[in-house]
């Protein structure tokens, strides 16, 4: 079975920092796309950083560049988002996803309202609180 569980989210205080974490199972965990998005209620959902599994190729929303660090255990099949300097606008759900590796650097760029069409799967989601 597919499956893509996040973890690690919470409540901080502005400039914090959050690590969550993304098992994935029942994938070629070698050959895929992996990431992030975000959605706040009221806000268009939005891509926040991907990972190619395979080459290391890493990319990031123009919103957390120099904030935010995706990074990935192999052997462990796990993807990891170290977020700091947190503000209270990266408040947020935050959901895992899965995507082909072609679509890699479209994730972070793409209108939020198009991003499902990239994606083929998603966690349920964890919860990022940043408190001002």
């Amino acid at each position: 079975q597919v499956q893509l569980v996040e973890s690690g989210g919470g409540s901080v205080q502005a400039g914090g920092s959050l690590r969550l974490s993304c098992a994935a199972s029942g994938y070629t965990y070698s050959s895929k796309c992996f990431g992030w998005f975000r959605q706040a209620p009221d806000k268009e959902r939005e891509g926040v950083a991907s990972i190619v599994t395979g080459g290391g190729s890493t990319y990031y929303a123009d919103s957390v560049k120099g904030r935010f660090t995706i990074s990935q255990d192999k052997a462990k099949n796990t993807v990891y988002l170290q977020m700091n300097s947190l503000k209270p606008e990266d408040s947020a759900m935050y959901y895992c996803l899965a995507a082909p590796t072609v679509a890699c650097s479209q994730l972070t760029v793409v209108p939020g309202r198009l991003l499902n069409g990239y994606l083929e799967l998603w966690g349920q989601g964890t919860l990022v609180t940043v408190s001002s």
